[in-house]
Protein backbone atom coordinates (compact mmCIF):
# COMPACT_ATOMS: atom_id res chain seq x y z
CA UNK A 1 0.00 0.00 0.00
CA UNK A 2 1.29 3.40 -0.92
CA UNK A 3 2.96 5.67 1.74
CA UNK A 4 0.13 8.43 0.07
CA UNK A 5 -3.10 6.72 0.95
CA UNK A 6 -5.20 9.14 2.16
CA UNK A 7 -5.61 9.59 5.79
CA UNK A 8 -2.67 6.90 6.64
CA UNK A 9 0.66 7.39 7.45
CA UNK A 10 3.77 5.47 6.29
CA UNK A 11 4.10 2.65 8.58
CA UNK A 12 7.58 4.36 9.30
CA UNK A 13 5.76 6.88 11.29
CA UNK A 14 3.28 4.80 13.37
CA UNK A 15 3.71 4.83 16.61
CA UNK A 16 3.40 2.52 19.90
CA UNK A 17 3.00 -1.32 19.54
CA UNK A 18 0.74 -1.09 16.17
CA UNK A 19 3.26 0.68 14.59
CA UNK A 20 5.96 -2.09 16.13
CA UNK A 21 4.19 -4.64 14.50
CA UNK A 22 4.62 -3.37 11.28
CA UNK A 23 7.88 -2.54 11.21
CA UNK A 24 8.92 -5.66 12.61
CA UNK A 25 6.23 -7.98 10.33
CA UNK A 26 7.16 -5.38 6.65
CA UNK A 27 10.94 -7.08 7.12
CA UNK A 28 10.18 -10.56 6.81
CA UNK A 29 10.63 -12.31 4.14
CA UNK A 30 7.93 -13.82 1.95
CA UNK A 31 6.70 -17.23 3.96
CA UNK A 32 8.48 -19.71 0.99
CA UNK A 33 11.99 -17.78 1.92
CA UNK A 34 11.16 -18.24 5.83
CA UNK A 35 10.39 -21.86 5.21
CA UNK A 36 13.48 -21.76 2.85
CA UNK A 37 16.05 -20.07 6.08
CA UNK A 38 14.04 -22.80 8.24
CA UNK A 39 15.12 -26.19 6.20
CA UNK A 40 18.66 -24.81 6.50
CA UNK A 41 18.40 -23.34 10.02
CA UNK A 42 16.93 -26.93 10.93
CA UNK A 43 19.83 -28.67 8.87
CA UNK A 44 22.25 -26.88 11.42
CA UNK A 45 20.26 -28.20 14.65
CA UNK A 46 20.13 -31.50 13.21
CA UNK A 47 23.84 -31.51 13.71
CA UNK A 48 24.19 -30.06 17.15
CA UNK A 49 21.81 -32.81 18.10
CA UNK A 50 23.20 -35.54 16.38
CA UNK A 51 26.76 -34.79 17.81
CA UNK A 52 25.05 -34.05 21.12
CA UNK A 53 23.48 -37.76 21.19
CA UNK A 54 19.78 -35.92 21.66
CA UNK A 55 17.56 -39.11 22.14
CA UNK A 56 14.47 -40.24 23.82
CA UNK A 57 12.36 -43.31 24.49
CA UNK A 58 9.76 -43.67 21.53
CA UNK A 59 6.49 -43.66 23.09
CA UNK A 60 4.95 -46.68 21.47
CA UNK A 61 7.67 -49.04 20.21
CA UNK A 62 9.86 -51.78 21.84
CA UNK A 63 12.55 -53.59 20.89
CA UNK A 64 12.26 -57.55 20.19
CA UNK A 65 12.96 -57.82 24.27
CA UNK A 66 10.33 -55.81 25.15
CA UNK A 67 12.33 -52.65 25.91
CA UNK A 68 11.72 -49.26 24.74
CA UNK A 69 13.38 -48.66 21.38
CA UNK A 70 15.85 -45.56 21.02
CA UNK A 71 14.95 -42.62 19.16
CA UNK A 72 18.12 -40.88 17.99
CA UNK A 73 18.76 -37.57 16.60
CA UNK A 74 19.73 -37.67 12.99
CA UNK A 75 21.94 -34.80 10.98
CA UNK A 76 19.99 -34.91 7.91
CA UNK A 77 24.08 -34.54 6.27
CA UNK A 78 24.10 -37.69 7.23
CA UNK A 79 24.62 -40.39 3.52
CA UNK A 80 21.54 -41.88 4.14
CA UNK A 81 19.76 -38.69 4.47
CA UNK A 82 21.21 -37.07 1.47
CA UNK A 83 20.47 -40.08 -0.77
CA UNK A 84 16.54 -39.61 0.45
CA UNK A 85 16.31 -35.64 0.66
CA UNK A 86 17.96 -35.75 -3.54
CA UNK A 87 16.37 -39.15 -5.23
CA UNK A 88 13.16 -38.60 -3.87
CA UNK A 89 12.88 -34.82 -4.14
CA UNK A 90 9.94 -34.98 -6.77
CA UNK A 91 8.26 -37.94 -4.37
CA UNK A 92 8.71 -35.79 -1.61
CA UNK A 93 6.58 -32.92 -3.04
CA UNK A 94 3.59 -34.54 -4.81
CA UNK A 95 3.37 -36.92 -1.23
CA UNK A 96 2.55 -33.94 0.70
CA UNK A 97 -0.34 -34.73 2.12
CA UNK A 98 -2.09 -31.52 1.83
CA UNK A 99 -1.43 -30.92 -2.17
CA UNK A 100 -3.67 -33.33 -3.42
CA UNK A 101 -6.06 -32.61 -0.96
CA UNK A 102 -6.72 -28.94 -1.71
CA UNK A 103 -6.07 -29.03 -5.50
CA UNK A 104 -9.01 -31.34 -5.78
CA UNK A 105 -11.41 -29.07 -3.68
CA UNK A 106 -10.13 -26.18 -5.61
CA UNK A 107 -10.60 -27.68 -8.76
CA UNK A 108 -14.76 -27.77 -8.18
CA UNK A 109 -14.30 -24.32 -6.27
CA UNK A 110 -13.01 -22.72 -9.20
CA UNK A 111 -15.91 -23.38 -11.09
CA UNK A 112 -18.66 -22.58 -8.57
CA UNK A 113 -16.67 -19.18 -8.16
CA UNK A 114 -15.49 -18.16 -11.86
CA UNK A 115 -19.11 -18.83 -12.24
CA UNK A 116 -20.79 -16.81 -10.23
CA UNK A 117 -22.40 -18.88 -8.11
CA UNK A 118 -21.09 -17.66 -4.87
CA UNK A 119 -20.96 -13.89 -5.37
CA UNK A 120 -24.56 -14.17 -6.44
CA UNK A 121 -25.52 -16.76 -3.23
CA UNK A 122 -23.69 -14.11 -0.89
CA UNK A 123 -25.21 -11.26 -2.05
CA UNK A 124 -29.31 -13.17 -2.05
CA UNK A 125 -28.73 -13.97 1.49
CA UNK A 126 -28.19 -11.05 2.82
CA UNK A 127 -29.95 -8.60 0.18
CA UNK A 128 -33.51 -8.54 2.38
CA UNK A 129 -32.60 -9.24 5.43
CA UNK A 130 -34.94 -6.99 8.08
CA UNK A 131 -32.75 -4.47 9.47
CA UNK A 132 -32.45 -5.26 13.20
CA UNK A 133 -30.80 -8.44 11.68
CA UNK A 134 -28.80 -7.30 9.28
CA UNK A 135 -25.59 -7.80 11.31
CA UNK A 136 -26.48 -11.63 12.23
CA UNK A 137 -27.13 -11.83 8.70
CA UNK A 138 -23.86 -10.08 7.52
CA UNK A 139 -21.63 -11.98 10.51
CA UNK A 140 -23.19 -15.27 9.38
CA UNK A 141 -23.26 -15.16 5.38
CA UNK A 142 -19.83 -14.10 5.82
CA UNK A 143 -18.21 -17.18 7.78
CA UNK A 144 -20.05 -19.19 5.66
CA UNK A 145 -18.39 -17.56 2.43
CA UNK A 146 -14.36 -19.04 3.86
CA UNK A 147 -16.09 -21.61 1.13
CA UNK A 148 -15.54 -19.36 -1.04
CA UNK A 149 -12.11 -18.76 -0.22
CA UNK A 150 -10.88 -15.28 -1.91
CA UNK A 151 -14.44 -14.23 -3.37
CA UNK A 152 -16.18 -13.64 0.49
CA UNK A 153 -13.44 -10.56 0.18
CA UNK A 154 -13.76 -9.10 -2.58
CA UNK A 155 -17.58 -9.82 -2.93
CA UNK A 156 -19.35 -9.97 0.44
CA UNK A 157 -17.18 -6.84 2.03
CA UNK A 158 -18.24 -3.75 -0.47
CA UNK A 159 -21.84 -5.30 -0.37
CA UNK A 160 -22.21 -5.13 3.30
CA UNK A 161 -21.21 -1.29 2.82
CA UNK A 162 -23.93 -0.69 0.36
CA UNK A 163 -26.09 -2.61 2.50
CA UNK A 164 -25.51 -1.34 5.60
CA UNK A 165 -25.53 2.31 4.28
CA UNK A 166 -29.13 0.85 2.03
CA UNK A 167 -30.74 0.88 5.49
CA UNK A 168 -29.60 3.70 6.94
CA UNK A 169 -26.78 2.50 9.04
CA UNK A 170 -23.10 3.49 8.83
CA UNK A 171 -21.41 1.76 5.56
CA UNK A 172 -17.80 1.19 7.74
CA UNK A 173 -20.00 -0.74 10.05
CA UNK A 174 -20.99 -2.89 7.68
CA UNK A 175 -17.41 -3.21 6.47
CA UNK A 176 -16.54 -3.85 9.58
CA UNK A 177 -19.08 -6.75 10.13
CA UNK A 178 -18.59 -8.35 6.94
CA UNK A 179 -14.35 -8.43 7.79
CA UNK A 180 -14.93 -9.98 11.15
CA UNK A 181 -16.94 -12.79 10.04
CA UNK A 182 -14.66 -13.41 6.50
CA UNK A 183 -11.70 -13.37 8.36
CA UNK A 184 -11.81 -13.21 12.05
CA UNK A 185 -14.29 -16.10 11.54
CA UNK A 186 -11.56 -17.61 9.09
CA UNK A 187 -12.35 -20.98 10.62
CA UNK A 188 -15.85 -20.67 12.09
CA UNK A 189 -18.32 -22.76 9.34
CA UNK A 190 -21.20 -24.80 9.62
CA UNK A 191 -19.90 -27.11 6.31
CA UNK A 192 -16.25 -28.68 5.99
CA UNK A 193 -14.29 -26.88 3.49
CA UNK A 194 -11.19 -26.32 1.52
CA UNK A 195 -9.32 -25.11 4.77
CA UNK A 196 -10.32 -27.92 6.55
CA UNK A 197 -8.56 -30.23 3.97
CA UNK A 198 -5.99 -28.12 3.65
CA UNK A 199 -5.07 -28.07 7.30
CA UNK A 200 -6.00 -31.63 8.10
CA UNK A 201 -3.70 -33.10 5.46
CA UNK A 202 -0.60 -31.30 6.91
CA UNK A 203 -2.07 -32.94 10.41
CA UNK A 204 -2.20 -36.15 8.57
CA UNK A 205 1.27 -36.01 7.37
CA UNK A 206 2.67 -35.54 11.08
CA UNK A 207 0.82 -37.93 12.31
CA UNK A 208 1.52 -41.24 10.30
CA UNK A 209 5.34 -41.59 11.88
CA UNK A 210 3.51 -41.88 15.29
CA UNK A 211 0.17 -43.40 14.06
CA UNK A 212 0.50 -44.69 10.50
CA UNK A 213 -3.51 -46.19 11.38
CA UNK A 214 -4.84 -42.66 11.29
CA UNK A 215 -6.47 -41.52 8.43
CA UNK A 216 -7.82 -37.88 7.59
CA UNK A 217 -11.10 -36.79 8.09
CA UNK A 218 -12.17 -33.52 6.60
CA UNK A 219 -15.21 -33.45 9.03
CA UNK A 220 -12.76 -34.18 12.27
CA UNK A 221 -13.83 -30.42 12.94
CA UNK A 222 -17.46 -30.53 12.14
CA UNK A 223 -19.41 -29.79 15.31
CA UNK A 224 -16.74 -27.70 16.44
CA UNK A 225 -16.84 -25.13 13.73
CA UNK A 226 -20.28 -25.04 13.66
CA UNK A 227 -20.23 -24.31 17.42
CA UNK A 228 -17.87 -21.38 16.89
CA UNK A 229 -20.17 -19.76 13.74
CA UNK A 230 -23.45 -20.03 16.20
CA UNK A 231 -21.06 -18.24 19.18
CA UNK A 232 -19.13 -15.93 16.72
CA UNK A 233 -22.16 -15.19 15.42
CA UNK A 234 -23.30 -12.87 18.53
CA UNK A 235 -20.47 -11.77 19.49
CA UNK A 236 -19.92 -10.22 16.01
CA UNK A 237 -23.47 -8.81 16.19
CA UNK A 238 -22.86 -7.68 19.77
CA UNK A 239 -19.38 -5.06 19.00
CA UNK A 240 -20.97 -3.74 15.92
CA UNK A 241 -23.92 -2.40 17.40
CA UNK A 242 -23.06 -2.09 20.67
CA UNK A 243 -19.29 -0.67 20.15
CA UNK A 244 -18.60 0.10 16.90
CA UNK A 245 -21.41 1.33 15.15
CA UNK A 246 -21.71 3.79 18.01
CA UNK A 247 -17.91 5.11 17.52
CA UNK A 248 -18.52 5.54 14.11
CA UNK A 249 -21.65 8.19 14.38
CA UNK A 250 -24.68 8.72 12.61
CA UNK A 251 -24.08 8.09 8.51
CA UNK A 252 -25.81 11.00 6.71
CA UNK A 253 -23.56 10.13 3.34
CA UNK A 254 -26.96 8.33 1.99
CA UNK A 255 -27.37 4.85 0.15
CA UNK A 256 -25.32 5.26 -3.59
CA UNK A 257 -21.57 7.42 -3.55
CA UNK A 258 -22.39 7.85 -6.97
CA UNK A 259 -22.28 6.36 -10.50
CA UNK A 260 -18.01 6.08 -9.19
CA UNK A 261 -18.72 3.70 -6.49
CA UNK A 262 -17.79 0.51 -8.09
CA UNK A 263 -19.85 -1.20 -5.28
CA UNK A 264 -23.00 -0.27 -7.25
CA UNK A 265 -23.79 -3.12 -9.11
CA UNK A 266 -23.67 -5.44 -6.02
CA UNK A 267 -26.67 -3.92 -4.85
CA UNK A 268 -28.49 -4.18 -7.99
CA UNK A 269 -31.88 -6.68 -8.02
CA UNK A 270 -30.90 -10.07 -8.87
CA UNK A 271 -31.67 -10.76 -12.75
CA UNK A 272 -33.94 -13.37 -13.76
CA UNK A 273 -31.36 -15.78 -15.11
CA UNK A 274 -28.96 -15.34 -11.32
CA UNK A 275 -32.43 -16.43 -9.26
CA UNK A 276 -33.58 -19.25 -11.97
CA UNK A 277 -29.13 -20.03 -11.70
CA UNK A 278 -29.43 -20.32 -7.88
CA UNK A 279 -32.63 -22.46 -8.11
CA UNK A 280 -30.42 -25.14 -10.17
CA UNK A 281 -27.35 -24.99 -8.00
CA UNK A 282 -29.64 -25.69 -4.90
CA UNK A 283 -31.31 -29.08 -6.76
CA UNK A 284 -27.44 -30.17 -7.50
CA UNK A 285 -26.55 -29.86 -3.75
CA UNK A 286 -29.45 -32.17 -3.70
CA UNK A 287 -28.62 -34.47 -5.76
CA UNK A 288 -25.25 -34.44 -5.30
CA UNK A 289 -26.02 -35.15 -1.18
CA UNK A 290 -28.61 -38.01 -2.35
CA UNK A 291 -25.79 -39.76 -4.07
CA UNK A 292 -23.35 -39.82 -1.01
CA UNK A 293 -26.31 -40.83 0.98
CA UNK A 294 -26.85 -43.75 -1.52
CA UNK A 295 -23.04 -44.90 -1.02
CA UNK A 296 -23.20 -45.38 2.42
CA UNK A 297 -26.21 -46.20 3.59
CA UNK A 298 -27.21 -49.62 2.92
CA UNK A 299 -30.46 -48.74 1.20
CA UNK A 300 -32.30 -52.51 0.82
CA UNK A 301 -31.56 -53.79 3.94
CA UNK A 302 -32.48 -50.52 5.63
CA UNK A 303 -36.07 -50.88 3.74
CA UNK A 304 -36.25 -54.28 4.41
CA UNK A 305 -35.31 -54.61 8.21
CA UNK A 306 -33.29 -57.76 6.73
CA UNK A 307 -29.39 -58.54 5.83
CA UNK A 308 -29.73 -58.09 1.91
CA UNK A 309 -27.93 -54.72 0.60
CA UNK A 310 -28.54 -53.28 -2.78
CA UNK A 311 -24.84 -53.07 -3.02
CA UNK A 312 -23.84 -56.66 -2.40
CA UNK A 313 -23.41 -56.49 1.44
CA UNK A 314 -22.45 -53.17 2.02
CA UNK A 315 -22.89 -49.66 0.37
CA UNK A 316 -19.49 -48.55 -1.37
CA UNK A 317 -18.72 -45.67 1.43
CA UNK A 318 -19.90 -48.04 4.29
CA UNK A 319 -16.37 -50.91 5.66
CA UNK A 320 -18.07 -54.23 5.35
CA UNK A 321 -15.76 -55.14 8.09
CA UNK A 322 -18.18 -56.26 10.37
CA UNK A 323 -15.91 -56.55 13.52
CA UNK A 324 -15.36 -52.56 13.53
CA UNK A 325 -17.44 -49.69 15.21
CA UNK A 326 -19.66 -47.93 13.50
CA UNK A 327 -17.61 -44.99 13.32
CA UNK A 328 -15.09 -47.08 11.93
CA UNK A 329 -16.94 -48.38 9.45
CA UNK A 330 -17.64 -44.87 8.19
CA UNK A 331 -14.26 -44.11 7.47
CA UNK A 332 -14.20 -44.12 3.80
CA UNK A 333 -17.21 -42.18 3.82
CA UNK A 334 -14.92 -39.49 5.64
CA UNK A 335 -12.47 -39.86 3.13
CA UNK A 336 -14.83 -39.47 0.52
CA UNK A 337 -15.80 -36.24 1.68
CA UNK A 338 -12.74 -34.63 -0.10
CA UNK A 339 -14.17 -35.46 -3.45
CA UNK A 340 -18.07 -35.05 -2.40
CA UNK A 341 -16.98 -31.18 -1.74
CA UNK A 342 -15.76 -31.32 -5.45
CA UNK A 343 -18.36 -32.59 -7.40
CA UNK A 344 -20.74 -30.54 -5.03
CA UNK A 345 -19.05 -27.26 -6.16
CA UNK A 346 -18.30 -28.48 -9.61
CA UNK A 347 -22.56 -29.69 -10.72
CA UNK A 348 -24.01 -26.62 -8.50
CA UNK A 349 -21.52 -24.48 -10.33
CA UNK A 350 -22.35 -25.51 -14.12
CA UNK A 351 -25.99 -25.97 -12.86
CA UNK A 352 -25.71 -22.38 -11.58
CA UNK A 353 -23.66 -20.90 -15.27
CA UNK A 354 -26.10 -22.57 -17.60
CA UNK A 355 -29.15 -20.82 -15.94
CA UNK A 356 -27.01 -18.07 -15.95
CA UNK A 357 -25.34 -17.88 -19.00
CA UNK A 358 -22.14 -17.50 -17.64
CA UNK A 359 -21.07 -21.01 -18.73
CA UNK A 360 -21.68 -21.19 -22.82
CA UNK A 361 -19.86 -24.98 -23.13
CA UNK A 362 -17.97 -27.49 -22.10
CA UNK A 363 -14.56 -24.90 -23.07
CA UNK A 364 -15.70 -22.80 -20.44
CA UNK A 365 -16.21 -25.20 -17.37
CA UNK A 366 -12.31 -26.44 -18.53
CA UNK A 367 -11.19 -22.46 -18.46
CA UNK A 368 -12.68 -22.26 -15.03
CA UNK A 369 -10.66 -24.86 -13.93
CA UNK A 370 -7.48 -24.43 -15.23
CA UNK A 371 -8.07 -20.76 -14.27
CA UNK A 372 -8.21 -21.98 -10.46
CA UNK A 373 -5.01 -23.96 -10.79
CA UNK A 374 -3.64 -20.99 -12.19
CA UNK A 375 -4.43 -19.36 -8.89
CA UNK A 376 -2.96 -22.29 -6.79
CA UNK A 377 0.73 -21.14 -8.82
CA UNK A 378 2.03 -19.80 -4.92
CA UNK A 379 0.41 -22.39 -3.01
CA UNK A 380 2.22 -25.15 -4.74
CA UNK A 381 5.94 -23.18 -4.40
CA UNK A 382 4.93 -22.58 -0.71
CA UNK A 383 3.88 -26.73 -0.59
CA UNK A 384 6.92 -27.77 -2.07
CA UNK A 385 9.10 -25.92 0.74
CA UNK A 386 6.63 -26.51 3.10
CA UNK A 387 6.93 -30.38 2.30
CA UNK A 388 10.53 -30.27 2.74
CA UNK A 389 10.55 -28.65 6.12
CA UNK A 390 8.29 -31.57 7.46
CA UNK A 391 10.26 -33.97 5.57
CA UNK A 392 13.53 -32.38 7.35
CA UNK A 393 11.82 -32.90 10.71
CA UNK A 394 11.23 -36.64 9.68
CA UNK A 395 14.47 -37.48 8.86
CA UNK A 396 16.15 -35.64 11.65
CA UNK A 397 13.47 -37.15 14.15
CA UNK A 398 14.13 -33.91 16.19
CA UNK A 399 10.01 -33.34 15.91
CA UNK A 400 9.20 -36.49 18.07
CA UNK A 401 12.36 -35.76 20.11
CA UNK A 402 10.73 -32.17 20.96
CA UNK A 403 7.29 -33.53 21.09
CA UNK A 404 8.08 -36.03 23.70
CA UNK A 405 10.15 -33.86 25.87
CA UNK A 406 7.62 -31.09 25.70
CA UNK A 407 4.85 -33.27 26.53
CA UNK A 408 7.17 -34.30 29.78
CA UNK A 409 7.27 -30.95 30.30
CA UNK A 410 3.63 -30.10 30.18
CA UNK A 411 3.21 -33.56 32.60
CA UNK A 412 5.62 -32.35 35.18
CA UNK A 413 4.40 -28.52 34.86
CA UNK A 414 0.45 -30.25 36.52
CA UNK A 415 -1.33 -27.49 33.99
CA UNK A 416 -4.63 -28.90 33.20
CA UNK A 417 -5.01 -29.97 29.59
CA UNK A 418 -7.86 -27.52 29.23
CA UNK A 419 -4.87 -24.94 30.16
CA UNK A 420 -2.80 -25.92 27.45
CA UNK A 421 -4.79 -25.99 24.75
CA UNK A 422 -6.00 -22.32 25.46
CA UNK A 423 -2.87 -21.35 25.86
CA UNK A 424 -2.07 -22.55 22.63
CA UNK A 425 -4.68 -20.65 20.19
CA UNK A 426 -3.23 -17.25 22.37
CA UNK A 427 0.59 -18.62 21.21
CA UNK A 428 -1.06 -19.56 17.46
CA UNK A 429 -2.64 -15.87 17.74
CA UNK A 430 0.49 -14.27 18.53
CA UNK A 431 2.43 -15.91 15.30
CA UNK A 432 -0.47 -14.74 13.34
CA UNK A 433 0.35 -11.12 13.61
CA UNK A 434 3.69 -12.04 11.59
CA UNK A 435 2.99 -14.85 9.94
CA UNK A 436 -0.25 -14.41 8.01
CA UNK A 437 -0.52 -18.22 5.70
CA UNK A 438 -2.82 -19.96 8.03
CA UNK A 439 -0.84 -23.48 6.01
CA UNK A 440 2.48 -21.76 6.60
CA UNK A 441 2.05 -21.66 10.76
CA UNK A 442 0.52 -24.89 10.61
CA UNK A 443 3.27 -26.85 8.59
CA UNK A 444 5.60 -24.73 11.32
CA UNK A 445 3.52 -26.19 14.36
CA UNK A 446 2.22 -28.92 13.86
CA UNK A 447 5.36 -31.06 13.43
CA UNK A 448 6.07 -30.60 17.22
CA UNK A 449 2.29 -29.74 18.70
CA UNK A 450 0.62 -32.34 17.44
CA UNK A 451 2.36 -35.86 18.67
CA UNK A 452 3.16 -33.62 22.03
CA UNK A 453 -0.80 -33.40 22.79
CA UNK A 454 -0.98 -37.09 21.38
CA UNK A 455 1.46 -37.82 23.87
CA UNK A 456 -0.60 -36.22 26.47
CA UNK A 457 -3.89 -37.95 25.27
CA UNK A 458 -5.30 -34.42 23.13
CA UNK A 459 -6.48 -36.27 19.49
CA UNK A 460 -5.01 -34.70 16.51
CA UNK A 461 -8.48 -33.08 15.54
CA UNK A 462 -8.64 -31.66 18.91
CA UNK A 463 -4.63 -29.99 18.13
CA UNK A 464 -6.43 -28.76 15.28
CA UNK A 465 -8.88 -26.87 16.28
CA UNK A 466 -6.99 -25.22 19.02
CA UNK A 467 -4.87 -23.88 16.38
CA UNK A 468 -7.63 -22.97 14.07
CA UNK A 469 -8.88 -20.45 17.13
CA UNK A 470 -6.20 -18.67 17.57
CA UNK A 471 -5.03 -18.39 13.80
CA UNK A 472 -8.50 -16.51 12.84
CA UNK A 473 -8.64 -14.17 15.79
CA UNK A 474 -5.70 -11.89 14.84
CA UNK A 475 -6.40 -11.84 11.03
CA UNK A 476 -8.16 -8.10 11.07
CA UNK A 477 -6.12 -6.46 13.30
CA UNK A 478 -2.73 -7.12 11.92
CA UNK A 479 -1.62 -4.66 8.39
CA UNK A 480 0.37 -7.96 7.48
CA UNK A 481 -3.08 -10.04 6.17
CA UNK A 482 -3.00 -9.67 2.27
CA UNK A 483 -6.79 -8.14 2.74
CA UNK A 484 -6.26 -5.37 4.86
CA UNK A 485 -4.76 -2.89 2.48
CA UNK A 486 -8.03 -4.00 -0.14
CA UNK A 487 -10.42 -3.76 3.01
CA UNK A 488 -9.14 0.02 3.92
CA UNK A 489 -9.64 0.76 0.28
CA UNK A 490 -13.12 -0.43 0.43
CA UNK A 491 -13.68 2.05 3.53
CA UNK A 492 -12.23 4.83 1.75
CA UNK A 493 -14.31 4.89 -0.83
CA UNK A 494 -17.30 5.90 2.00
CA UNK A 495 -14.82 7.78 4.24
CA UNK A 496 -11.70 9.12 2.26
CA UNK A 497 -10.37 9.67 6.08
CA UNK A 498 -10.32 6.48 7.17
CA UNK A 499 -6.55 5.64 7.93
CA UNK A 500 -4.95 2.23 8.93
CA UNK A 501 -5.03 3.57 12.17
CA UNK A 502 -8.45 3.72 12.15
CA UNK A 503 -9.16 0.15 10.58
CA UNK A 504 -7.14 -1.74 13.15
CA UNK A 505 -8.85 0.24 15.69
CA UNK A 506 -12.12 -0.45 14.20
CA UNK A 507 -11.16 -4.35 13.98
CA UNK A 508 -9.34 -4.16 17.61
CA UNK A 509 -12.75 -4.89 19.93
CA UNK A 510 -13.70 -8.09 17.43
CA UNK A 511 -10.48 -9.15 17.76
CA UNK A 512 -10.74 -9.05 21.96
CA UNK A 513 -13.93 -10.79 21.86
CA UNK A 514 -13.33 -13.05 19.12
CA UNK A 515 -10.20 -14.51 20.92
CA UNK A 516 -12.08 -14.42 24.47
CA UNK A 517 -15.15 -16.65 22.92
CA UNK A 518 -12.88 -18.60 21.13
CA UNK A 519 -10.33 -19.29 24.17
CA UNK A 520 -13.49 -20.20 26.84
CA UNK A 521 -14.90 -22.02 24.04
CA UNK A 522 -11.61 -24.47 23.41
CA UNK A 523 -11.29 -25.22 26.93
CA UNK A 524 -14.94 -25.77 27.75
CA UNK A 525 -14.92 -28.14 24.64
CA UNK A 526 -11.67 -30.10 26.10
CA UNK A 527 -13.23 -30.12 29.92
CA UNK A 528 -16.78 -31.58 28.65
CA UNK A 529 -14.67 -34.19 25.75
CA UNK A 530 -17.58 -33.05 23.44
CA UNK A 531 -17.04 -34.87 20.06
CA UNK A 532 -15.32 -32.56 17.54
CA UNK A 533 -17.04 -34.22 14.54
CA UNK A 534 -17.98 -37.67 13.24
CA UNK A 535 -15.58 -40.02 14.81
CA UNK A 536 -13.40 -37.32 16.02
CA UNK A 537 -13.02 -37.29 20.03
CA UNK A 538 -10.82 -35.07 22.22
CA UNK A 539 -9.28 -38.03 23.87
CA UNK A 540 -6.73 -39.89 22.46
CA UNK A 541 -4.76 -42.95 22.72
CA UNK A 542 -1.81 -43.73 20.99
CA UNK A 543 -1.74 -47.24 19.52
CA UNK A 544 0.46 -49.54 21.77
CA UNK A 545 0.89 -46.85 24.46
CA UNK A 546 1.04 -47.66 28.41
Amino acid sequence: MSDKTPGAAPAEHQKGILGLIERTGNRLPDPVFIFFYLIIAMAIVSIVADFANMAVEHPTRVDDAGNPVIVDAISVFSPDSIRHLLVEMPEIFTGFHPLGYVLVVMLGAGVAERAGLFGTAMRAAVRDVPKFLLTPAVALVAMMGNLAADAAYVVLIPLAAVIFAAAGRHPIAGITAAFAGVSGGFSANLLPGQLDALLFGITEAVVQPLDPGWVMNIAGNWYFIAAMTILFTPVIWYVTDRIIEPRLGKWTGGAVLGSTNPDDDASAELTAGQKKGLAHAGIAVLVIALVWILLTVDVLALVTGGSASLYGGNAPLFSADTSLSATQRLVPFFSSLVAGFMLLFIFAGIAYGRAAGTIRNHRDIVDMMAGAMKDMGYYLVLAFFAAYFVELFNQSQLGLIFAVNGANGIENSGLPLPIVLGLIVLFAAVLNLFVGSASAKWALLAPVLVPMLMLLGVSPEMATAAYRVGDSGTNIITPLMVYFPLILVFAQRWVPSFGLGSLTASMLPYSIWLLITGIAMTVLWVFLNLPLGPGATVQYVLPGAG
